[in-house]
């Protein structure tokens, strides 16, 4: 019964899809500072900048919560940077611990954030960010993001500097 147990405890080892390692530190780097250059973007509201980190084919989609129902509000990556023109205050997103996935040309970096416009917090969420390497290296290919006004967690970064 034993050797039965073992044999059996083998079998689904073997057959457990392998774990993905961790990126390399030059391929994470570039994939925090690009999605940094996108936050960037949006405290200097920058078109310009938005669209040096993002695929022109890119895609942005913001999802709220309308009385228990998830809504998504999805936007190509010239809506979005065309928005940045027309904004106003002052906004300032911050991310941490993000969770960064590479494998050959494609990566993800999935992360918490909050967000403050004016100086005062406005939301919390989690982004998703999907990236592909060019030539000119790690861009956005789509970004995802919850939008959360309430049962937000303290940041551990702390209030934003002013």
């Amino acid at each position: 019964m034993l050797l039965a147990w073992i044999a059996l405890v083998q079998l689904a080892v073997a057959q457990s899809p392998p774990q993905a390692a961790a990126p390399p530190a030059v391929d994470r780097d570039a994939i925090v500072a690009v999605v940094q250059k996108f936050f960037d973007a949006i405290e200097k509201r920058d078109p310009a900048l938005a669209k040096q980190a993002m695929l022109p084919e890119g895609q942005v989609v913001a999802v709220s919560d309308q009385n228990g129902t998830p809504v998504p509000r999805a936007r190509t990556a010239q809506q979005f940077a065309d928005g940045l023109a027309s904004a106003t205050g002052d906004s300032l997103e911050r991310m941490w611990n993000p969770d960064v996935r590479v494998q050959g040309g494609i990566g993800t970096l999935w992360t918490r954030y909050d967000f403050h416009r004016g100086g005062t917090f406005s939301h919390c969420g989690v982004d998703a960010f999907n990236l592909v390497k060019t030539a000119d290296g790690w861009r956005i290919a789509s970004v995802m993001y919850t939008i959360e006004r309430t049962n937000c967690p303290p940041s551990p970064l702390g209030p934003p500097k002013k």
